[in-house]
């Protein structure tokens, strides 16, 4: 029996990148092998076990055969024939195909290392084209590396547009979209992912709602990029400095301007009502992929408030209590905290606006406090019961944001 460090972590040992999770196979071994040595099975499809002490994964080297459609079309070998070259030359991609003895020693054999000091995201075989998710996992791959100057090999570009093009990516379930989707928003530059899905076709299948805004041109004096799909993509980007790692606040910046693509071509450039007219797609979207409820709540309202938030210092108090009171921020108001990051992606993903001060985040949250700091409790001592308290509650945070207002004390 012998061990070897598989995937990730030896692949990000060799870009020097900290190891978050440590995966293993096992040569030569058999599951009552690792029984007697107090491991714990996990797999279902296939023998994976728990380490008795460190709960880190050890699986028992394998081949697999595709047998239908989708993730689940699959039959697997694992037993002691099973050699380390053929657990390896199932793995999706080169730089994820490396394992490490327990010396430190190196086995490569599909020259993955070759291809992390050319910064190439290359499939291991031919079989990578039988599970769809793998064309989902190099655009995630994509938007994690391309800050390390990644890119994807021609070769596996074009095997992906032929999975596309096959119909393959067709029987994904949506959870496994949204999953890697997710992933994807949490990655240092989401904006790859868009790109190597629509460069091979897969955007226009997955996420028509975000496809459908390439080509819509913007009015160059709000957005020098002029187009709609760029501005999304320097969004998301945006998004990712500002919240690094938080996929909620990059599920709102993706989906905050799709009611771009509803506007009439007579209307171009302008999108008059767009924050509205997002709203609609935004639901087919979540529904179809089976987003969770918070992110589609947020995601909706940054879609039909995000013009609000820009012009913040123009609304009346009123209209700002209002703001707050629908993103549920005197109560939570780490709610806010995540709409104002999107907002403020928004307006500074155009180009040449990177670095834009938005001080409107401060205002909208200095309102919060003033508004919260407005209680039931002395009004119940002036006397006042049921709706007259909420009613006096209300006069007096509105007067309270007022006073926040340029130009008052």
């Amino acid at each position: 029996m012998r061990i070897y460090l598989v995937g990730g972590a030896v692949r990000d040992k060799l870009l020097g990148r900290p190891l978050v999770d440590r995966d293993y196979v096992v040569v030569g071994a058999r599951p009552q092998d690792m029984f007697a040595l107090g491991y714990k099975p996990v797999g279902k499809d296939f023998p994976v076990f728990l380490h008795p002490k460190t709960g880190e994964e050890y699986a028992l080297a394998r081949t697999e055969r595709k047998t239908g459609h989708g993730y689940h079309g699959f039959d697997f070998q694992a037993d002691t024939t099973v050699t380390l070259e053929q657990d390896l030359a199932r793995r999706d991609l080169t730089i994820n195909a490396i394992a490490e003895d327990e010396h430190g020693v190196r086995v490569d054999p599909y020259h993955g290392i070759d291809d992390i000091e050319q910064r190439v995201l290359r499939h291991v075989s031919p079989a990578f084209a039988e599970d769809p998710v793998r064309l989902l996992r190099v655009a995630r791959f994509a938007a994690r590396f391309a800050p390390l100057g990644f890119t994807v090999a021609d070769e596996t570009m074009t095997l992906m547009r032929e999975m596309v093009a096959a119909g393959e990516i067709d029987h994904l379930v949506a959870e496994r979209v949204w999953t890697e989707t997710r992933k994807a928003l949490s990655e240092p530059q989401p904006s790859a992912f868009l790109r190597v899905l629509r460069e091979t076709g897969a955007l226009v299948v997955l996420f028509p709602e975000i496809d459908a805004l390439y080509g819509v041109p913007q009015r160059a004096e709000f957005h020098p990029e002029i187009g709609t799909g760029v501005h999304i993509e320097m969004v998301l980007d945006m998004a990712a400095q500002i919240a690094p790692r938080d996929d909620l606040v990059g599920f709102c910046a993706l989906t905050h301007d799709l009611g771009k693509a509803l506007t009439p071509t007579d209307q171009l450039p302008r999108h008059v009502g767009h924050e509205h007219q997002g709203v609609a797609p935004l639901r087919q979207l979540c529904a179809r992929l089976k987003v969770p409820t918070e992110h589609a709540a947020l995601a909706e309202l940054v879609c039909r408030e995000h013009l609000n938030m820009h012009r913040a210092f123009e609304l009346k108090p009123a209209t700002v209590l209002k703001l707050l009171t629908s993103l549920d921020a005197l109560r939570r108001p780490e709610r806010l905290d995540t709409f104002l990051a999107a907002c403020e992606a928004d307006k500074r993903g155009r180009l040449g606006h990177a670095d834009d001060d938005y001080p409107q985040a401060a205002y909208l949250r200095a309102a919060r406090d003033m508004a919260a700091a407005v209680t039931a409790a002395a009004f119940v001592a002036q006397g006042l019961h049921g709706p007259a308290i909420g009613a006096a509650m209300e006069k007096a945070r509105i007067k309270a944001i007022g006073e926040l207002k340029p130009g008052k004390s």
